[in-house]
């Protein structure tokens, strides 16, 4: 059975990255010839590289920051291009892609409309795809909100799918609203894949890997004391933190996963940098800005870990407690129920 996966494949992004990867691999792990759905647009491709030197709009990254976002828009190049792939097509001629027996739709904010270049392409939805059979595994409409709903074109190409399962409460919620079902909830591939990923060796490092752009001042000086005070480095990955000891902007997406897998905690204000800390096993914090609020609280509270969540009123004792503390047999016993369902979804909707 021919398999074809439409996501957001070719995102500076270790999240996309690695979420792609890992279905992939695992689908032909399992002895399906799976590929990933190679859709190329001019537009998105500058999109993605004037974002890679400039996340922080309308702040502006200094150019002597440029030297390693460069290297690191090299390594995912490079990366990117050992993955399987069908044959190039357009973004927005769908119908130019190659036929599948089964085209599966995410992860990732796929279903996204507030997407700043993906948002609402017909593409995502299955439009005009030459398939037999059409499926989402852990699709997410991002941080548009179930109270927003989805428009009316949008619902009739998602009554196409032949089975739906999305990564969190709000997805299901709208994708409930507007076909009167419960679609299944399942794990981010990162989490339901972990073999894929590189493993942890055999002592963590004396550091803590702080990961996001934009952090609030009273997060990146909480995670400045709790470094000073327990004698250990502060390393950035993917952007440049004037907190950090040391800086690996230019840090590729194997290199960011090994990174993690070695750190003694984790803090982040991106879902990615949470899904990872919990494939891990790593102490970790996490503080969710406006445009993440709804996946990060998504992700921790179905896995019962969303006392990590702090804040400004969170207290310097509160959040070296929660660095202290591995993950709880709670959250390991939740991701283990998650596999199994998530194991049974694509075995049915695959089958």
């Amino acid at each position: 059975m021919s398999i074809g996966i439409l996501t957001f494949h070719a995102s500076i992004n270790y999240g996309s990255y690695w979420q792609a990867r890992c279905l992939v691999e695992d689908l032909r792990a399992r002895g399906e010839p799976a590929v990933l759905l190679d859709h190329r647009s001019p537009s998105v491709l500058s999109a993605e590289l004037r974002n890679a030197f400039q996340p922080e709009l309308p702040a502006r990254t200094p150019r002597h920051h440029h030297a390693a976002l460069g290297r690191k828009v090299r390594a995912f190049a490079h990366a990117l291009a050992a993955l399987p792939y069908s044959s190039a097509f357009p973004l927005d001629a769908p119908h130019e892609a190659e036929p599948f027996d089964t085209v599966v739709v995410g992860s990732d904010e796929v279903w996204n409309f507030a997407h700043p270049w993906y948002g609402g392409r017909p593409l995502f939805f299955g439009e005009a795809l030459r398939t037999r059979r059409l499926v989402s595994y852990a699709a997410s409409f991002g941080n548009h909100a179930a109270e927003h709903g989805i428009a009316a074109d949008c619902v009739a190409r998602l009554r196409n799918f032949d089975a739906i399962s999305v990564r969190d409460d709000n997805s299901r919620a709208l994708i409930a609203d507007a076909l009167g079902y419960e679609p299944d909830l399942v794990l981010d591939p990162c989490l339901q894949f972990p073999d894929v990923l590189p493993p942890s060796p055999a002592a963590p490092g004396n550091y803590i890997v702080l990961y996001g752009h934009g952090l609030p001042d009273w997060f990146a000086q909480a995670v400045r004391r709790w470094a000073d005070a327990a004698g250990v480095r502060i390393v950035t990955i993917g952007y440049f933190n004037a907190v950090a000891d040391d800086d690996r902007t230019d840090a590729g997406p194997i290199e960011f996963a090994s990174l993690i897998a070695g750190a003694r905690a984790v803090a982040t204000s991106f879902f990615h940098g949470t899904v990872f800390a919990l494939h891990y096993a790593k102490p970790f914090i996490a503080a969710a800005s406006p445009y993440r609020r709804i996946k990060l609280e998504g992700l921790t509270s179905a896995l019962g870990a969303e006392h990590r969540l702090i804040d400004a009123a969170t207290s310097d004792d509160e959040i070296a407690a929660l660095l202290a503390t591995p993950l709880e047999d709670a959250v390991h016993e939740a991701i283990a129920e998650g596999r199994a369902r998530s194991a049974r979804y694509l075995d049915q909707a695959l089958g």
